[in-house]
């Protein structure tokens, strides 16, 4: 299965689009991520470099969550 969100996504569009998923930025990027400047131009491939966070694990805990909300939208 292919997620909703891939690594190539702005981190802000994604929170805009499944606001759920902003605690997982939390848990990976800091406390500041969804009111950074950068996550209207940072992709989550490079906020997982720069806080050193392991892609896949973000990726699949940010697509579990989307997963959800389009359960309860469709």
């Amino acid at each position: 299965m292919t997620g909703l969100i891939t690594k190539e996504m702005l981190i802000g569009e994604v929170i805009e689009e499944y606001p759920g998923t902003e605690a997982v930025f939390k848990k990976y990027f800091g406390k500041g991520c969804s009111e950074c400047p950068g996550s209207r131009v940072e992709d989550i491939d490079f906020g997982s470099t720069m806080h050193n966070a392991d892609i896949e694990t973000v990726l699949k805990e940010l697509n579990e969550i989307a997963a959800r909300l389009n359960t309860r939208k469709g």
